[in-house]
């Protein structure tokens, strides 16, 4: 697996989905992201201006969804907009105080890349490194970093800033899948890519 090379002005930091959603207590509430939000607020703190907060929409009813999305809200009703207030579909407070000058963009699927408003926003900032942190690691997190490896995008996703609410699952994804990709996915702590971010 590639250590962290130098960091140049290209990058925009991919924080995915760290959003009331997931931290505050419904069926998708994932326990670790207290852990990982130092993390996160230093890599933010770093480049607020390069950094992009996606936010995981969900419809109103499982019959709004696309496709076989419909299956899938069917199962989590609990989380559709007519169930639950749509205001926890926000990022976290502790993180939207940088907005602006950091970026929210929202997207309905695993990946950011399937959002044309996040893919204009990291035009826009001519990005070709993204760094990637947030939840879950084994899913929007892991949709996101295939997606950028697949458009050609230097990817480096920070370990101690992602995490998931399964413990096993996030440390299989960054010990087996992702180190698969050794030629694509840089992996690094917050501290090493704070060290090379910039130094390009």
């Amino acid at each position: 697996m590639q250590e962290i090379q130098p960091i140049g002005k290209d990058a925009v930091h991919v924080c995915i989905d760290m959003q009331r959603l997931f931290a505050g207590e419904t069926d998708w509430h994932t326990p670790s992201i207290p852990e990982i939000l130092p993390n996160v607020i230093r890599l933010t703190q770093h480049c607020p201006e390069r950094t992009v907060f996606t936010q995981f929409t969900t419809p109103e009813r499982a019959e709004d969804a696309r496709g076989h999305w419909q299956n899938y809200f069917r199962r989590w009703q609990s989380v559709t907009t007519s169930v639950m207030d749509p205001a926890i579909i926000d990022v976290i407070d502790e993180l939207k105080v940088f907005v602006p000058p950091a970026r929210i963009a929202n997207k309905p699927t695993y990946s950011a890349f399937e959002s044309p408003e996040f893919c204009a926003i990291i035009d826009e900032l001519e990005c070709s490194t993204v760094i990637c942190t947030g939840v879950e690691t084994d899913v929007c997190v892991l949709g996101t970093v295939m997606t950028a490896m697949d458009r050609g995008y230097r990817t480096i996703v920070v370990s101690d800033a992602c995490h998931g609410s399964n413990p096993e699952s996030h440390a299989a994804t960054l010990a087996h899948t992702y180190r698969r990709f050794e030629d694509q996915i840089e992996i690094g702590t917050t501290d090493e890519v704070l060290a090379q971010w910039g130094a390009a």
